[in-house]
C-alpha cells in the first residue's frame, strides 16, 4: 500500500537512513523500535510529507489516508473539547453540503438518461457511500464513545480545550485521529498519557480497527499486544521482523548469532582454502585444484556482521542513608483545589525499603498526592514524613523545570557540591552526554534528552526516598530497562508513579489505585492488580446494567474515572482507606467450579509443557547434527562438496522452524500459569 523505497535522509551531513526500503501492507500492525535518535519520529514525518528526503521515495497510492500523531502538538483556543473534536469531520460536513446540492439537481432534472444525469447519480453514490464510512450520522455518538474510552467524562465535553493540559491536549487530537478512521494510523508514543485503562481501550481499538498501524512506543507490553510486525532502526539501517516486540527481541538475538557462526565458518573456509592455495600454487600436479579454488573463492558471496549499537545508559543510585521504620503517613488526609475535592480522607502508610506504585486515572490523584508528600502542596489533615527522610523527586514535566537557556554542563554543574563536581563529565557520560553533547542547550534536547538529564540530578546526593513521576514516559526501551534494574538494586524506599505495565512488573511488590477520592491498596504486582481490576470492573459492569435495566452506555467502560484534575497532568489523589468506596470482588464460582477449572488447567498445563519437552528435544537434536555438519565442512577436502552446503542450509531452515514452534508452545505455556 505505502511503498519506502531507497530513502535516505541527512542531518548536518550525516545519513539518518541509508537507502532505506519496505512496504507498509493493508492491515499491518508494525511497531517501531530503536533508540533515542535513531530516527523512528523522522521516519513517520518523512511518510506524512513533513521531512523531506534526500535520496529515494515514499510512494503513497491515491486513496490512502494517513492519521497522525506527534509527540508535540498545540490545539487552538476557543472550543469546547466536543466541539475541537468533532472537527475532524470537516470532510464529513462538505460531503454533507455536497449530497445536498447533489439531491436539488437531481430532483429538477428530467433528462434522466443522459450521460450528464447519470454522472451526478454516480457521485451522489459515492458521496453517500464515503459519508456512511466517515460515521454519517452517527459523528456524535461515535465522538462520545472514543473521548469516553480516552478518559474523558461526560462533565468534561462541554469544558474549553484551553482548561486542560498538554497531555490532556493530546488525547484530544488522539481522539481526532482515531475518528477520521484513516486507511493508515501513524502513531508516535501515543500512550505516554494515558492512563492503564485508556491504553487498554486503545489497545482494544488498534487491535480490531481494519486499516493498518505504524506506531513508536517504549511501552513493551503494548506492542506486544498491538503489533505483529517489528521495524528495528538502528545505525542508519532497518531490519524487518514478522513478529511482535518480544519475539522480536528473540529473533534479533537468533539471527545476530547465527551471523556469527556463519561469519566464522566462512571465514575458516576462506583461510584453509587460502592456505591450500599458497602451499600448492607452484605445484603441477595441484594446479587443477588450485584453480577450482582460486575460482570458487571469487564466486563466493562473502558474508559480514551487522554492525550493532550497544550504547546506553549505565548508572547505579547512591546507597540510601537509614531512615526511620515509618517513612511517611498520612492520617485524614484531604487534598482540595478550591471546590473540587482531589483525595478525601486519606489514610496511608509507607514503611522503610517498600518499593510501591501509584496507579489510576489520569486526574486522580497521583501526583497530587506525590507532590503533597515532597512538600509542594498545602493540605488538610495529616502528613509526616519519618526520621531522617530525604526526598529525590522526578517530576513528570521536567521540561517545565530545567532551565532552557542552560547548557547541560551548566544544568548539573550547578547542584553539584563538594567531591560531585569532579563527576559532573562522569556522570553526564553514563547518561550518554559525551564529547560536544555537554556545550548542547537544554532547548535543543529531544524530549528523551532531558528525560535522562533530570534522572541524572538524582545521583547528585543520596536519598532514603525517590518519589518518580512517570520517569519512563520518553525513555527508550532499553534505558527503561537500565533504569528498572537500577531501581531494583536501590536500598532505600521507593514511589513510582507510572502507567507503564512492563516497567512496573517485577518492581513494585504493592499497588495503589487511585479512584473516586479516595486509594485501594492491592498486596501484589501489577499483573495481579489488573487480573483483580478486570473482575473488579466486569462486577461493576453487570451490577450497573442490572440496576439501568440492561441499557448501560458508558462509553466503553469508562467506570467513573477520567479527568477530575482541574485539567492537570497528574493532579490526582490518593488513600489507603479499603472501606466504602473500595469494592471487592464477589466469588465468581462455587467449590465445585473451582476443582473442574483446576483440573482442566492442569491438563492444558501438562499437554503444553509436553509440547515444549519435545520441541526442545527436537532441537537439540538438530542442533547436533548442525554441530557435526560444521565438523565436516571445516575439513579441506569438504569445502568443494556442495551438498553438505545444502544440508547445513537446509538444517539451518529446520531450526528456525522449530525455534519459532518452541518460542509459541513456551509463551502459552507460560500465560496459561507454567513455570
Amino acid at each position: 500500500m505505502i511503498s519506502i523505497n531507497n530513502v535516505t535522509v541527512t542531518f548536518s551531513g550525516n545519513d539518518l537512513f541509508q537507502d532505506i526500503s519496505f512496504v507498509i501492507n493493508p492491515k499491518d500492525r508494525i511497531g517501531l523500535t530503536g533508540k533515542n535518535g535513531a530516527g523512528k519520529s523522522t521516519l513517520l514525518k518523512t511518510i506524512v510529507g513533513i521531512q523531506p528526503v534526500d535520496g529515494g521515495s515514499i510512494t503513497i497510492p491515491n486513496g490512502v489516508t494517513l492519521g497522525y500523531l506527534p509527540q508535540q502538538m498545540e490545539l487552538p483556543e476557543g472550543r469546547t473539547v466536543m466541539e475541537e473534536a468533532l472537527t475532524c469531520f470537516e470532510d464529513a460536513k462538505k460531503l454533507e453540503e455536497e449530497i445536498n446540492q447533489l439531491s436539488t439537481q437531481i430532483a429538477t432534472r428530467t433528462d434522466y438518461e443522459s450521460e450528464s444525469y447519470m454522472a451526478l447519480i454516480h457521485r451522489m453514490t459515492e458521496a453517500t457511500e464515503r459519508l456512511e464510512l466517515l460515521g454519517g450520522s452517527k459523528r456524535e455518538a461515535e465522538t462520545e464513545v472514543v473521548l469516553k474510552g480516552l478518559g474523558f467524562r461526560q462533565t468534561d465535553f462541554t469544558r474549553q480545550t484551553s482548561e486542560f493540559s498538554g497531555g490532556w491536549k493530546m488525547r484530544i487530537i488522539l481522539a481526532k485521529v482515531i475518528l477520521r478512521k484513516p486507511s493508515v494510523f501513524l502513531l508516535d508514543e501515543p500512550t505516554n498519557h494515558l492512563d492503564i485503562e485508556s491504553i487498554q481501550w486503545l489497545e482494544d481499538f488498534l487491535k480490531d480497527y481494519p486499516g493498518a498501524v505504524v506506531l513508536i512506543s517504549h511501552d513493551r507490553t503494548f506492542l506486544d499486544n498491538v503489533t505483529r510486525r517489528t521495524i528495528e532502526i538502528s545505525l542508519g539501517k532497518i531490519y524487518d521482523y514478522n513478529a511482535p516486540y518480544t519475539k522480536y527481541l528473540e529473533l534479533r538475538k537468533e539471527r545476530r548469532q547465527q551471523q556469527i557462526a556463519a561469519y566464522e565458518n566462512q571465514q575458516k573456509i576462506i583461510k584453509d582454502t587460502e592456505d591450500f592455495i599458497e602451499k600448492f600454487r607452484y605445484k603441477p600436479t595441484k594446479s587443477n585444484q588450485v584453480q577450482s579454488r582460486i575460482k570458487m573463492l571469487d564466486k563466493m558471496e562473502r558474508l559480514s556482521v551487522d554492525l550493532e549499537d550497544n550504547s546506553s545508559i549505565h548508572f547505579k543510585f547512591p546507597p540510601a542513608p537509614r531512615s526511620g521504620q515509618i517513612v511517611v503517613k498520612a492520617t485524614h488526609m484531604t487534598k482540595a483545589f478550591g471546590e473540587k475535592v482531589i483525595l478525601k480522607d486519606i489514610d496511608f502508610q509507607l514503611e522503610r525499603g517498600e518499593k510501591v506504585a501509584f496507579v489510576g486515572r489520569n486526574g486522580e490523584g497521583k501526583t497530587t498526592f506525590s507532590r503533597c508528600i515532597i512538600g509542594q502542596l498545602p493540605y488538610d489533615g495529616e502528613l509526616k514524613l519519618g526520621y531522617n527522610v530525604s526526598i529525590g523527586y522526578y517530576a513528570q514535566n521536567q521540561d517545565e523545570l530545567l532551565d532552557l537557556n542552560k547548557t547541560v554542563f551548566q544544568t548539573l554543574d550547578d547542584i553539584a557540591t563538594g567531591d560531585m563536581r569532579t563527576k559532573v563529565r562522569d556522570i553526564l557520560g553514563a547518561f550518554l552526554f559525551g564529547g560536544e553533547d555537554i556545550d548542547k542547550k537544554v532547548k535543543v534536547l529531544s524530549g528523551g534528552e532531558r528525560a535522562r538529564l533530570e534522572m541524572a540530578k538524582l545521583l547528585f546526593e543520596p536519598y532514603s526516598l525517590l518519589v518518580l513521576d512517570e520517569p519512563t514516559n520518553h525513555l527508550d526501551i532499553r534505558s527503561k530497562e537500565i533504569l528498572k534494574q537500577a531501581l531494583l538494586k536501590y536500598d532505600g524506599t521507593l514511589i513510582l508513579v507510572s502507567h507503564d505495565r512492563d516497567f512496573l512488573h517485577g518492581l513494585a511488590d504493592t499497588i495503589y489505585e487511585f479512584r473516586d477520592q479516595k486509594i485501594k491498596q492491592y498486596k501484589g504486582d501489577i499483573t495481579y492488580f489488573l487480573e483483580k481490576l478486570k473482575l473488579q470492573n466486569m462486577k461493576e459492569f453487570e451490577m450497573q446494567k442490572k440496576n439501568d435495566g440492561g441499557n448501560n452506555n458508558n462509553g466503553g467502560g469508562n467506570n467513573g474515572g477520567g479527568n477530575n484534575g482541574g485539567g492537570r497532568d497528574g493532579v490526582h489523589t490518593v488513600s489507603t482507606n479499603t472501606n466504602a468506596n473500595a469494592t471487592t470482588p464477589a466469588p465468581v464460582s462455587s467449590g465445585k467450579e473451582d476443582y473442574l477449572q483446576r483440573k482442566e488447567r492442569e491438563r492444558t498445563l501438562r499437554k503444553l509443557k509436553s509440547q515444549v519437552e519435545k520441541s526442545e528435544a527436537r532441537i537439540a537434536e538438530l542442533e547436533a547434527q548442525q554441530e557435526t555438519l560444521q565438523q565436516k565442512l571445516s575439513l579441506p577436502e569438504n569445502q568443494t562438496d556442495m551438498s553438505l552446503f545444502e544440508q547445513y542450509e537446509e538444517l539451518k531452515i529446520q531450526l528456525e522452524k522449530e525455534m519459532a514452534y518452541w518460542e509459541d508452545a513456551t509463551m502459552q505455556y507460560e500465560e496459561a500459569g507454567g513455570k
